[in-house]
């Protein structure tokens, strides 16, 4: 076979390669073309033959080709496609056609030659255009997302940080960075959920997917929080690269922490509330038996005095009559404190209330959704509570979340709308999750009665008592669709 192949003439092998081929001399003619190089260019072999190569370039180049041609000449080498600039080939047609070329001397019994190989550089120049839109676009995201990226290489035992990563982890930007430094930026109270996390994407029958929310150790005060996202990369299910994303999250984490510090001051100022009027209701119910002891022991001690009765019994019938005075007091005085505690109202801006509580909600983290905002601009401000309404607001967002969590809904979304009523305002929630049937739109609000496995069935109830105490209505529309709607209306402020 190797014999056979020695005895191939360079002719046989220069007309059957697939790239464009031309063997031009020292003054630029050109010898010989293969098909290749005359099915490109559009020219028979006849009208190739004896061309000057600078007729193949077109005309506003060709002074400066004749000065490459013998620069190159004055000093030949081997020159692979890729490594010079692109040029341009003048077709038969007038055409203009990128080419990438390689140049490669010969030399034939002392004469000097050059084989010319050329390709279509089109197909190149277009998936780099569309690589570096690529990579543009991949770079705007990353700014906008705050992202940065990292490349762990497990066989070097090797990291890559770029600048944005430096960035958030407070890497100086030309420092090297070890794997161990790297691991070292994890807060010792979150390593264990960085083994754990690495443990389990570096399993090779697993998705390979790595995610961390952790505490950077070498940021001073105030804390800083990074999320550390990637993918572990196998070869034979042994793991060998980790690539991923950073992102500082530390101003997330703050709006959750706020979120729950305010949910808890909601949740206690009910609380308070509902003791309040608890303590209230049993002063009350209390205060009338005390009145009617003290009554009726006066009346016996009255009757006593006209009979020859002891001493001690009267005295005993006096004590009677005094602390009942007491504990008479003492529930006087409770609810006046009581009373002094009630939640206040206020002048709200129903439209900027209902921004705030959205804010939270999505600060909360349920599930990610979209929001619409409907507001009516002109709305008068309302007359309430803020801490209640903002607790009502906030359980029916929460209600839409759940449901539509349940029930798997794609693109979930909260739309919000504000209007005015008459003399009332009225606030519109709706999700785009399964909705409610009319029958369970009668039974909603009752107290304990729920759809979900888990929750009280209590939201609604209590909701529907906080504005119904602020002189509003609630209620569930099962007509509005899609989704579930509830309104709640609220009086305006004088």
């Amino acid at each position: 076979m190797i014999r056979r192949l020695d005895h191939l003439s360079f002719h046989a092998l220069f007309n059957i390669a697939a790239d464009a081929l031309l063997l031009v001399d020292a003054e630029g003619k050109i010898l010989v073309s293969n098909p290749s190089a005359q099915a490109f260019l559009g020219y028979s072999p006849e009208e190739m033959q004896h061309m000057c190569v600078e007729q193949l370039i077109p005309e506003r180049l060709r002074d400066r080709h004749v000065h490459y041609r013998q620069h190159y000449l004055a000093k030949p080498e081997k020159r692979t496609m890729g490594q010079g600039a692109d040029l341009l080939a003048l077709a038969r047609d007038g055409r203009e056609l990128p080419v990438d070329i390689g140049l490669s001397p010969i030399m034939v019994e002392g004469e000097r030659y050059v084989l010319i190989t050329f390709i279509d550089a089109l197909e190149r120049r277009r998936a780099q255009a569309a690589l570096r839109e690529s990579e543009e676009r991949l770079r705007l995201a990353k700014r906008a997302a705050g992202l940065g990226v990292f490349d762990r290489d497990l066989l070097r035992d090797t990291v890559t940080l770029d600048a944005r990563a430096r960035e958030i982890l407070g890497l100086e930007e030309d420092a090297v960075v070890t794997p161990e430094q790297l691991m070292a930026q994890v807060h010792p109270e979150d390593d264990a959920l960085r083994r754990s996390a690495l443990k389990q994407a570096m399993n090779p029958h697993g998705t390979g997917e790595y995610y961390l929310e952790y505490r950077n150790s070498q940021s001073s005060a105030p804390e800083r929080w990074v999320a550390a996202s990637g993918q572990v990369f196998f070869e034979d299910d042994e793991p060998v690269r980790i690539v991923g994303t950073l992102q500082d999250i530390t101003e997330r984490k703050a709006m959750k922490q706020a979120f729950r510090d305010h949910q808890a001051d909601i949740d206690a100022a009910l609380k308070r509330q509902a003791a309040s009027q608890t303590a209230s209701a049993m002063a009350h119910e209390l205060n009338q038996p005390l009145a009617a002891l003290s009554a009726y022991s006066e009346v016996a001690l009255h009757e006593l005095e006209k009979t020859a009765c002891s001493d001690q019994l009267k005295r005993a019938l006096q004590g009677c009559i005094e602390q009942s005075h007491r504990a008479g007091r003492t529930l006087h005085e409770l609810l006046e404190y009581l009373h002094e505690g009630e939640p206040g109202l206020e002048a709200i801006d129903l439209n900027v209330l209902v921004r705030e509580t959205l804010t939270l909600a999505r600060a909360e983290g349920l599930i990610q959704f979209n929001s619409v905002l409907e507001p009516y601009l002109h709305l008068p401000l309302v007359q309430g509570n803020r801490l209640q309404l903002q607790k009502v607001i906030a359980n029916l967002i929460r209600n839409g979340l759940e449901a539509m969590r349940d029930a798997g809904v794609e693109n979930p979304t909260i739309t919000i709308r504000t209007s005015q009523k008459g003399n009332k305002a009225m606030v519109t929630v709706q999700d785009s999750g399964p909705g409610f049937h009319p029958d369970t739109a009668t039974r909603i609000f009752e107290p304990f009665f729920t759809t979900k496995s888990r929750g009280m069935g209590m939201g609604l109830s209590i909701s529907r008592a906080l504005v119904e105490a602020g002189g509003g209505l609630l209620w569930a529309d099962p007509e509005a669709g899609p989704g579930a709607t509830f309104h709640f209306t609220l009086p305006l402020a004088s």
